[in-house]
């Protein structure tokens, strides 16, 4: 009795998993699928004018997979001739087109390394995944396009000069730390320079140079040619000076000013000192690198509570006062338009100065590096500061995974190279990155 148990219950066993089998839906990818990608226009000329215009539509196929599929689209682009190894990217989502505006696609072809005001083929494909094990690709359709520069040129021939200013009486064309500049703003014949300073005098001068110099004889806000030197204290200040139709400066103002990062993610807690933001000329922002925890963030004017800025609908869009902005751990590039009240963190790879003379020793948080947002790519640059007797080194995201030093202390670096000796004082240092080897420079402050 008990084998014809054993043996019913056997044959019970196998015709269930012979239904099961009978039941289970095989699924067979279609191999002749695949999206056919349509573009529409071959040629584009993307100027600023076209920024907020539909300049390009994509459009794309669905293929019969064999079954039911969920697909999701995402719009490469690379250069033509290139393996879109590192694309640019649009995301889809399941929709089977997508329409571009003009500083949309400006803007990947910028981070993708476009030349601007050139023509230039660029390949577009489509990116369709059925699932984490199934990618696929369509062939490639090429347009030829002329990006714009987003770069803007506020630049002037003015700037401050001083005892009070990291370059010192004597910053000139032959000196590593020039003056403080000044920019153009979009009232007539206002200039504004964005200074850090130490206590000391300042004037402001022409092209770095005192063939044509500005004091203040009276100390009440007017400026004449040759005047006297200015006194100031320690502190950062906008400087705005007013000047007449030649360009001839005629009366200036100082006030104390700083942006910067407070918050429970910030480094250094809600009770600051704010994370300082620098002044961003090419964009008219300011931005700053930073490595965040989980938490929350603000914007705050000049380390206080009475100006200070939030996202009520965490839109991106900023409110006087507004509601804590939620963070995630991880290192940021984070900019703040005040022109737009916006602001944005990018997550990215960044590089920082650690050793026993940096502010935080060798366990760092490491003092960030800020990118260079101009011309110069590969450059990167801690204005202002303060080192004591000790060594350095530059490494990436606060560990040791990634990181520079001085073999042969000549400023050509070595990657686990050997320590930076460095003598106490405050310095602007420049991280070059931009040839085949990394070089350091540590400019001290006069």
């Amino acid at each position: 009795m008990k084998k014809i148990i054993n043996n019913s219950i056997y044959l019970l066993g196998l015709l269930l998993v012979l239904v099961s089998c009978d039941d289970k839906e095989l699924v067979t990818l279609n191999a002749d699928a695949n999206t056919v990608l349509s573009v529409s226009d071959q040629t584009l000329v993307l100027t600023e004018e076209l920024a907020e215009t539909e300049v390009l539509t994509l459009s794309w196929s669905d293929p019969d997979y064999g079954f039911d599929a969920a697909a999701n689209y995402k719009i490469q682009i690379d250069f033509t001739g290139g393996d879109f190894s590192a694309p640019q990217s649009f995301s889809a989502g399941s929709d089977l087109s997508k329409v571009l505006l003009g500083q949309e696609l400006n803007g990947k072809l910028l981070s993708l390394g476009i030349v601007p005001n050139t023509a230039t083929d660029i390949d577009f494909r489509i990116q369709t995944t059925l699932s984490e094990s199934t990618v696929m690709y369509s062939d490639a359709r090429t347009i030829n396009i002329t990006a714009y520069s987003s770069l803007l040129d506020l630049s002037t021939n003015l700037g401050v000069v001083g005892s009070g200013t990291p370059g010192g009486w004597d910053a000139g064309s032959d000196r590593p730390i020039l003056d403080i500049p000044f920019y153009t703003t979009s009232t007539t014949n206002q200039y504004v320079a964005y200074a850090t300073l130490q206590t000391g005098e300042i004037k402001f001068r022409k092209d770095n140079m005192w063939t044509e110099n500005y004091g203040d004889d009276g100390n009440d806000g007017t400026l004449e040619a040759n005047g006297a030197n200015i006194a100031v204290s320690a502190g950062s200040y906008k400087i705005t000076v007013m000047t007449d139709d030649s360009a001839t400066p005629l009366s200036y103002t100082m006030e104390p000013f700083s942006w910067g990062l407070v918050g429970s993610g910030t480094p250094n807690g809600w009770d600051g000192p704010d994370t300082p933001m620098t002044y961003n000329s090419y964009q008219d922002n300011f931005k700053t690198a930073v490595t965040l925890t989980d938490g929350e963030m603000k914007f705050r004017f000049n380390n206080d509570w009475g100006v200070n800025f939030g996202d009520d609908g965490l839109d991106g869009t900023l409110e006087g006062g507004g509601a804590n902005i939620p963070v995630s751990a991880g290192h940021y590039i984070i900019t703040l338009d005040l022109n737009t009240q916006t602001y944005e963190l990018e997550a990215m790879d960044v590089w920082g100065l650690v050793g026993s003379a940096a502010p935080n020793g060798w366990d760092g948080p490491n003092l960030k590096f800020l990118p260079d947002f101009g011309i110069n790519e590969g450059f990167y640059y801690i204005n202002g500061v303060t080192l004591t007797d000790g060594e350095i080194k530059v490494r990436q995201n606060d560990a040791w995974g990634l990181n520079y030093g001085d073999d042969g202390n000549d400023g050509m670096m070595e990657q686990n190279g050997a320590n930076i000796p460095v003598t106490a004082g405050t310095y602007n240092i420049v991280f070059d990155f931009s040839g085949a080897a990394p070089m350091i420079s540590l400019n001290a402050w006069q």
